[in-house]
């Protein structure tokens, strides 16, 4: 097995200091960071994602991986930063104004980070104007707004409206999700896409930035 190949089995199984050692590793031996990154570090949070997707794993095993890509970023990103590495494009992400939850929208931000996208993660309860502001000022082509309770789902709403008031929309898309949230309600508010989940969520964010 090459060093890639171990590198993304160890995220695979969440082996956090493994993974930062084989990075460290795979460096001394001459592999480029952008290659340690594409090969061994998002593609085992791609497979983890696909595995995730079948219900093959777990949320606990999804944090657990996360944390191992995460131990390899952290070798990575000053060699990264140097580099100018692009990301695939930035992504606002947070829970609508008077919804607290945020396991799901924290996932869903784990993955996109695994699949290679900054992620600008604003928390939860976020007003809408926040939103369009973190977007305005990180130049993010897609926010991500997630809602658990029927009675936040509105705040979307909000977020479309405002977008399309400082005439953002279609520079700047929206992606939503959470357990009341469904496609039919994304068309009717006039966001740009929906995520039944975390994987799918990360599905629809790559297509709308290759939109952009």
């Amino acid at each position: 097995m090459d060093i890639l190949s171990e590198i993304s089995e160890n995220l695979m199984a969440g082996e956090d200091e493994q993974v930062a050692a084989l990075t460290s590793s795979a460096l001394q031996s001459g592999v480029s960071p952008k290659q340690i990154l594409d090969d061994g570090l998002i593609s085992g949070m791609d497979r983890v994602g696909v595995r995730f997707k079948r219900h093959e794993i777990f949320l606990p095993d999804v944090l657990l991986a996360a944390k191992a890509m995460y131990s390899g970023m952290d070798v990575l990103k000053p060699l990264l930063l140097q580099e100018g590495i692009a990301s695939l494009g930035k992504v606002v992400i947070g829970s609508v104004r008077g919804d607290l939850h945020d396991i799901g929208k924290n996932l869903v931000g784990i993955m996109l980070g695994g699949a290679g996208f900054e992620v600008i993660d604003l928390g939860n309860d976020v007003p809408a104007e926040r939103f369009i502001e973190a977007a305005r000022e990180h130049e993010a082509s897609v926010i991500g707004l997630s809602a658990l309770l029927t009675t936040t789902m509105s705040g979307m709403s909000d977020v479309v409206k405002l977008l399309k008031e400082e005439g953002l929309d279609g520079q700047v898309r929206v992606l939503v999700g959470g357990a009341p949230v469904s496609e039919d309600f994304a068309g009717q508010i006039g966001a740009d896409a929906y995520g039944y989940d975390a994987a799918s969520a990360v599905d629809r964010a790559k297509e709308l930035t290759s939109e952009n």
